[in-house]
């Protein structure tokens, strides 16, 4: 896609390169795979015999790919595996002690050789992974026929190149058995319709709660299905939940940018939820990349006095990208001239091609495992809500796509006092004073908990900082109910430099951190008023909940 593999793969050969200056460095390692080989080999010898032996090297917790039993149960196999983890091991260790690089080829380096590696797992092949090789003896081969027919399926599906289907599409419709709490939609804008959230409690806080959801996906992450519904879940804590719903962009909007989203986007809906509801002060949250663009109209409105939002809230959000997540290996400047030239022709980043870049993220759970799973065992995708919203890709503005990869990533503008401009005002992040509520997830790989952190010496009011259980969609999307996961809280009155010395001093509690973000917003959202029914107030009701914006597909 573009110049990034290039780009990516050229970072690779210059790590390489460098190591070839270096031949006692590649000695000490080669010896040491070496040793490592030799205590497998006798170790397979061992277990052949009829004898027990302990593993030389064994997966990484949390790694799935070799939890079928064969993987250790037979000595053939387990030593595959083991010589994939320790050659995997050498390249790692091998690509950190690459010196010359600077810090974002390093991390380039690191990243292609991962994905390098992840794509040559034995898992991957037919002749060397055992649940396979089982499949293919019980049904005579017919998981072959299935799993060509898949292939083609997907290769018809995909309009630029081979994208493994995730989930049954079919299963889900939204606003039918997914995004189905009850509301209207109140507010309509080339940009975005506004929803406005049925109450179910008698009494609601007094201001109202406006989610401003990332556009790069659809909003309805936050209201999959009733039982992990965060608005469902707020709304029953007593909020009144109003949410943007992006538009999924053509080449029409192709000239939008950052001071459009804030102007058409969360300005609007403040002037609407007012109308709606009377109340001019409301509180509000941001995910993700809606949190990037709520930090900045916080600090516009700082600017200019404007005081509606009194307390706000960021799920997973970035507004220093120095150390931002994976995705600074495809911003590099020759990445994003290129790209420039394929989004300004279309006007638009492709809904598809974005999905793909995040997939390579986690290519081992939304890649390889769908190729085992698809093609190579012949089997129908599961049918799971959050996969058929990741596959409800969306599309990205051309303008706005390049001011946030120039402006954000290469730039890191909006973290330095003066060097971002919104709406022609120079934006001081430190001038936000109102209480904010930072979240952040403990595996997150697109807005690591260090970055995500950097809010807390951004900002100048009081805040709340949680680090969650989970990655960056399971740890927001937790309901207490579920009992999953864990998180950090650390309540000591003091500042910390960095992440790391935060939660040395942070103490572990089970479950979800939504009751903890509960208690903290209702500090913050005034006293309990009669429940507010959708259209009662001098807004009127455009359609119902979700919207028709949300289902326009890419």
């Amino acid at each position: 896609e573009g110049s990034q593999p290039t780009s990516g793969f050229r970072s690779v050969a210059e790590g390489l390169s460098d190591l070839q200056f270096d031949p006692s460095r590649i000695m000490t390692r080669q010896l040491e795979l070496w040793r490592d080989y030799q205590t497998l080999w006798l170790s397979t010898t061992t277990r052949m015999m009829g004898q027990d032996a302990s593993p030389v090297i064994e997966p990484e917790q949390g790694d799935q790919r070799f939890r079928d039993a064969e993987w250790s149960a037979n000595p053939v196999f387990d030593f595959i595996k083991q010589s994939y983890l320790l050659n995997a091991r050498w390249l790692r260790e091998t690509v950190a002690e690459v010196d010359g690089l600077d810090a974002d080829s390093a991390r380039k380096l690191e990243f292609f050789g991962r994905l390098l590696v992840d794509a040559l797992a034995p898992t991957n092949f037919a002749l060397t992974n055992p649940q396979v090789l089982r499949e293919t003896a019980d049904s005579k081969g017919e998981n072959f026929v299935r799993g060509m027919q898949n292939l083609s399926g997907d290769l018809r599906a995909g309009r630029d190149g081979l994208r493994p289907q995730q989930t049954d599409m079919s299963a889900f419709e939204v606003g039918k058995n997914i995004a189905t709490t009850a509301g209207s939609v109140i507010l309509q804008t080339p940009l975005m319709q506004l929803i406005q959230y049925e109450p179910t409690t008698e009494t609601v806080y007094r201001k109202p709660l406006l989610i401003v959801p990332p556009w790069i996906n659809k909003y309805y992450i936050l209201d999959l299905k009733p039982e992990n519904s965060f608005v469902r879940w707020a709304t029953e804590q007593g909020y009144t939940v109003f949410m943007i719903s992006w538009v999924n962009p053509d080449e029409r909007l192709s000239d939008k940018g950052f001071d459009d989203y804030v102007r058409d986007g969360i300005f609007a809906a403040l002037d609407a939820v007012e109308h709606a509801t009377g109340e001019r002060q409301v509180t509000a949250i941001g995910y993700c990349i809606g949190g990037t663009l709520l930090s900045a109209a916080l600090a516009h409105m700082a600017a200019t006095g404007d005081d509606r939002i009194s307390a706000a809230t960021f799920f997973a959000a970035q507004a220093d990208f120095e150390n931002a997540g994976d995705l600074k290996v495809f911003t590099d400047k020759g990445q994003v001239d290129a790209l420039e030239h394929q989004v300004r022709a279309k006007g638009y980043l492709d809904g598809a091609q974005m999905a793909g870049t995040f997939n390579a993220l986690r290519a081992n759970d939304l890649i390889w495992y769908f190729v085992i799973n698809n093609y190579l065992l012949g089997k129908e995708p599961p049918v799971f809500d959050l996969l058929f919203w990741n596959a409800d890709s969306t599309r990205f503005p051309a303008r706005l796509l390049l001011d946030y990869l120039r402006g954000m990533y290469q730039q890191n503008a909006l973290a330095q006092k003066g060097n971002f401009k919104l709406l022609g005002t120079p934006l001081d992040l430190g001038a936000v004073t109102l209480p904010v509520y930072i979240q952040a997830s403990v595996e997150d790989h697109i807005a690591p908990a260090e970055s995500v952190f950097k809010l807390n010496h951004l900002f100048s009011g009081p805040k709340r900082f949680v680090l969650a259980g989970a990655g960056h969609i399971a740890g927001v999307v937790n309901p207490p109910a579920k009992r999953k996961y864990q998180h950090w809280l650390n309540t000591r009155r003091k500042a910390y430099a960095t992440f790391d010395a935060w939660l040395d001093d942070a103490v572990e509690h089970p479950g979800s951190w939504w009751p903890d973000w509960h208690k903290w917003l209702s500090r913050w959202s005034g006293p309990k008023v009669p429940s507010r029914v959708v259209g009662e107030g001098a807004a009127k009701i455009i359609e119902p909940a979700p919207g028709s914006y949300v289902l326009v597909r890419s």
